[in-house]
């Protein structure tokens, strides 16, 4: 199993963040290269749409309001993975924050370090877009 993570650190308070990016229906409020999500199943599942058009199918694993963290697995989509389960967190620190967006993953027809650098570039990109979208 390969596995990836990012975080960043942001000066804004951790109850923002967790409003704007907590909700499992909210990546396109936040992460450019989600512009459409819908959700099935009593909010269990989110439909998500890429800027390449690509259906992405998620389950909800866990949701920790109090926590500020949520893990979901993949149940569709263009990655070459199965097996995909990723968490994504606020965590306070001081006046501001940090966000983790870690995930595991068993490659298929790709190298472990392949996988670990498409997803790893993934949460690089989506958590300095969230920090652009609350900094400028």
């Amino acid at each position: 199993m390969a596995t990836a993570q990012a975080s960043i650190t942001l000066a804004t308070d951790a109850n923002r963040v967790w409003q704007l990016i907590g909700g499992f229906d909210a990546l396109p409020d936040w992460l450019p290269f989600i512009p459409e999500s819908a959700l099935s199943e009593g909010g269990r599942v989110r439909t998500l749409k890429s800027v390449a058009g690509d259906t992405i199918i998620e389950r909800l694993l866990d949701f920790n309001e109090a926590g500020r963290s949520y893990s979901y697995t993949i149940l569709k989509g263009p990655a070459p993975v199965r097996d995909y389960q990723s968490t994504l967190r606020v965590v306070a620190e001081g006046s501001g924050s940090r966000v983790e967006w870690s995930g595991s993953f068993v490659p298929v027809g790709i190298s472990d370090a392949d996988a670990t650098a498409l997803f790893a570039g993934i949460y690089e990109d989506g958590l300095a877009a969230l920090k652009k979208g609350l900094e400028g």
